[in-house]
């Protein structure tokens, strides 16, 4: 297969797979995807998915959240780990979304990035989930994938998004980086992978992981 062929069999496996990927993260508006979001870094999304209900039962916008303190947030979001960063991060941006944004979360990436404990990534998720707007935020999942089908040299995040913007047509973005967290997950994990499952990788990926 030539590299086009491949980009497109994989769009079409993915598509077939995952026709409608539900969003991981369960929130209800862009505010609580933001903080769902933030809690999920180096944590999984079915422990963020346990205690974002906890959380949010005591503070669920902006106006609410500003009145708990930081132990109190601290003291819900344990489980998820990173809690000094992470609970600074949902105090001082909540604080910093009532003061310049109204209690509305910016759907704008840069101003999204100059907030306390949002990332790049972060940004683009809510971007991306929350605003419909197109993004390709890159995660384990996608960096592990991008690298054993080809499509780029593992070296960097930055560089895996930049080759998958490169890609896949803007139109599909939204999609596919939910298709493929879901394949990664159930396909091609990090650990225990094997070519037998992992068929998308059998058919397309690189020459030096079929040995």
């Amino acid at each position: 297969m030539t590299k086009k062929e491949k980009v497109e069999y994989v769009i079409n496996e993915l598509q077939r797979l995952y026709p409608n990927p539900p969003v991981p993260l369960h929130h209800s508006d862009p505010y609580t995807l933001l903080i769902a979001v933030l809690l999920s870094a180096q944590c999984t999304d079915e422990r963020v998915n346990k205690i974002t209900p906890l959380l949010f039962a005591k503070a669920r916008t902006p106006e609410q959240m500003e009145k708990l303190t930081l132990e109190e947030i601290a003291d819900i979001i344990r489980p998820c780990g990173l809690t000094p960063m992470k609970s600074k991060g949902i105090y001082y941006l909540t604080r910093i979304l009532l003061d310049k944004y109204n209690g509305q979360v910016p759907a704008d990436m840069e101003a999204l990035e100059t907030l306390p404990a949002v990332g790049h990534k972060t940004a683009s998720v809510v971007m991306s989930q929350a605003f419909g707007v197109p993004a390709f935020p890159v995660d384990t999942h996608i960096h592990r994938l991008m690298y054993r089908w080809g499509f780029s040299n593992g070296k960097s995040v930055v560089q895996t998004e930049r080759d998958a913007k490169r890609l896949f047509p803007k139109e599909k973005w939204n999609d596919l980086h939910l298709q493929i967290i879901f394949y990664g997950r159930a396909y091609s994990p990090a650990r225990g992978w094997s070519l037998e499952t992992d068929y998308i990788t059998r058919n397309i990926g690189r020459k030096s992981l079929m040995k």
